[in-house]
């Protein structure tokens, strides 16, 4: 009986074990091992935090690689079109990058658009 139990613990364990721990510290903050290289900046602007108020005209606020922004301003000269509740998008020109809060597996966090 105890067996039937645990059986589907032990199966989901192991793909629990293979997605990364939200309770660890981002990589950059992990001690590296001896003789490892200091990993480089992130390839592009990472969606970090997204707070859209439900109310009629209320705030809507991203961090971006740090930094908060907001809904119609400006971060590294590209204009902050749209805060959506797991997106943001950047307009730089035509171009249009859509970044994610929740990037889709084996994508890149970001997608340029050319309107």
């Amino acid at each position: 009986m105890l067996a039937a139990l645990l059986a589907p613990l032990l199966v989901h364990g192991g793909v629990a074990a293979q997605t990364a721990d939200p309770t660890q510290p981002p990589p950059g903050l992990m001690p590296r091992a001896e003789g490892e290289p200091e990993p480089g900046p992130p390839p592009g602007p990472e969606l970090q935090s997204v707070l859209v108020s439900r109310e009629p005209g209320g705030r809507r606020v991203a961090v971006i690689s740090g930094e908060m922004v907001r809904q119609g301003s400006r971060w590294q000269g590209a204009l902050v079109e749209k805060v959506g509740e797991n997106e943001v998008v950047l307009r730089r020109g035509k171009a249009r990058q859509v970044l994610r809060l929740y990037p889709k597996p084996a994508a890149a966090a970001t997608r340029t658009e050319q309107q």
